[in-house]
């Protein structure tokens, strides 16, 4: 029930902050121009939104200390 409640949110351009976790966040990406990388061709890449997460300065060292 929580994460539909997180994804309805981000789905209506919200952003979602957890507090010691992190931020997820919709942004918006232009038209922009992308190549086939087996033929070369030049293709257009649409418009699109995009789901972004920042992790938050708690959970990165969260990450760190149990890494050495």
């Amino acid at each position: 029930m929580v994460l539909g409640e997180i994804a309805d949110a981000l789905a209506a351009g919200d952003t979602v902050k957890i507090a010691s976790f992190g931020t997820f966040m919709v942004r918006q990406k232009g038209l922009r121009r992308g190549r086939n990388p087996k033929t070369g061709e030049e293709v257009p890449i649409l418009p699109r939104r995009v789901l972004s997460f920042r992790a938050s300065h708690i959970l990165k060292s969260h990450i760190n200390q149990n890494s050495e």
